[in-house]
């Protein structure tokens, strides 16, 4: 199965990174090591986090309050977005993979 990740979710994805590694030095650089392993995770198990109403599943991360979405369309895992879990829930929800 191929992995691709949305140009938003990629940003979030960079901008989280950012914003933690300027609260502390070393911290965004852990941010990224735990979704990477998040990303990982996704590739090898994408069917069992189970989809919810309007197709997408979701994986928390275990340290940081991130998750990331992602939908799986024919042998594509589209991430979606990299979102924090308590701000503005499912902004995202729209957002939808080009597959032209």
């Amino acid at each position: 199965m191929n992995l691709r990740i949305l140009d938003e979710a990629a940003a979030e994805f960079a901008d989280a990174i950012d914003r933690y590694e300027f609260i502390e030095s070393g911290l965004g650089i852990r941010l990224k090591q735990e979704m990477r392993a998040a990303v990982v995770w996704i590739a090898e198990h994408a069917e069992l986090p189970r989809a919810r109403t309007l197709g997408y599943r979701r994986v928390n991360l275990k340290i940081f309050p991130y998750y990331l979405a992602y939908m799986i369309l024919d042998d594509t895992i589209w991430v979606l977005a990299v979102a924090h879990a308590a701000r503005r829930p499912e902004y995202w929800i729209n957002r939808r993979p080009r597959t032209d």
